[in-house]
């Protein structure tokens, strides 16, 4: 799979709006049959950043999530609410899914 982890800076007098202004971007990535999983947060130390952790079944699906017509809107949408560039971390893991954390076993 894909596992892509980024941080998105958005202009303090949008910050507290992100959630509906990425509504329509994260339900139709949603939809896509390769998204595994596309989930944001909200950072504790700093207000105006809100984190995406993405994953995509293959490259194949990936390769589509960018072409798709929801993401080229978002190319044009999102930028004007965000302060800077976004970071990002995009790995492909030998994995499918979440793995328990051992090391913080519920009994």
């Amino acid at each position: 799979m894909i596992f892509i982890t980024a941080k998105f800076p958005v202009k303090p007098e949008h910050a507290d709006r992100w959630p509906e202004i990425s509504r329509a971007f994260t339900e139709a990535t949603r939809a896509e049959p390769g998204c595994l999983w596309f989930d944001w947060s909200r950072s504790l130390d700093d207000a105006n950043e809100y984190v995406l952790v993405e994953a995509f079944r293959d490259g194949d699906a990936g390769a589509a999530h960018v072409g798709s017509a929801h993401f080229q809107q978002a190319q044009r949408d999102l930028p004007q609410y965000l302060s800077e560039t976004p970071k990002i971390v995009s790995q492909t893991v030998d994995q499918d899914g979440w793995s328990e954390l051992g090391e913080l076993a519920v009994e």
